[in-house]
């Protein structure tokens, strides 16, 4: 699967990881973000995969975000495309069927850092640099950052990162809630590793579901989302997982799930 343009693919087991490689800055393009919607959406399909980590090339930068020789000449129509490009890119990966890790290994700039705020989980070494700068140059985050960025840290952390173009370091972003864990230099894939192995280890149809569901809470009254957790607490009973996950517990033995 490396035939994605500015990504690097590897396969292993239940795991896609996916390396943003576009140096020396690891930046988005037009072409970069179309790739990485086609690739999530190829993963999707392919039911055995049940996490992706997503890091950055090389040793300095997890991503810097767009390169804004992009919008030198204040072409509105091709900001206009990219903004399009960049949020069907970053939705695609917020609903990716499985677990999404983002292993930031250094600085996540703007659509970088938009980029993380779209996985599920958000692992950080502590070298990295954390930041939302675009009204610096006279721009907004404009792929999900004003929204991902206030469900996550509040919306007093987010207007501080956003408003002031504030920078912090890895130890302030697990302080705040951005990152969940911090990691020495060079250990943030293998940690990442790590938590798919246990994502891989759970009911596949169990994964998706729940995940549907907490993502489901941002946008919905808590009473519409009770009720649809216990129906789709009943729905599992319509598959495989259910009882082979019962029946493996009750017999002590590691579950055969069913990937469909």
């Amino acid at each position: 699967m490396n035939h994605y343009h500015n990504l690097q693919v590897q396969l292993e087991q239940h795991t896609a990881l996916i390396s943003l490689h576009n140096p020396p800055a690891n930046t988005f393009t037009r072409e970069g973000l179309m790739a990485l919607t086609q690739l999530v959406h190829d993963l999707n399909a392919r039911p055995e995969i049940t996490s992706l980590i997503l890091t950055g090339s090389g040793q300095k930068f997890f991503s810097a975000g767009a390169d804004l020789q992009t919008f030198a000449s204040g072409d509105k129509a091709l900001a206009r495309e990219m903004a399009r490009r960049f949020g069907e890119a970053f939705e695609a990966l917020a609903a990716f069927r499985g677990v999404s890790i983002a292993a930031i290994n250094g600085y996540a700039m703007g659509g970088g850092l938009e980029c993380a705020l779209a996985c599920d989980i958000r692992i950080s070494e502590t070298q990295s640099v954390l930041a939302l700068p675009e009204a610096t140059v006279g721009l907004l985050p404009c792929a999900g950052g004003t929204q991902h960025l206030s469900w996550l840290v509040g919306e007093a952390w987010a207007k501080r990162l956003i408003l002031l173009g504030e920078r912090i370091d890895a130890a302030t972003a697990l302080r705040i809630g951005l990152v969940q864990e911090v990691v020495d230099s060079g250990m943030a894939v293998e940690r990442a590793q790590q938590l798919a192995a246990l994502a891989a280890k759970q009911s596949p149809r169990s994964l998706r579901t729940c995940k549907q569901l907490i993502q489901g809470a941002r946008s919905q009254p808590v009473q519409h989302m009770l009720v649809q957790e216990r129906e789709a607490f009943v729905d599992l009973f319509d598959g495989p997982d259910q009882a082979e996950g019962v029946q493996a517990f009750l017999e002590k033995r590691r579950a055969n799930w069913s990937y469909q």
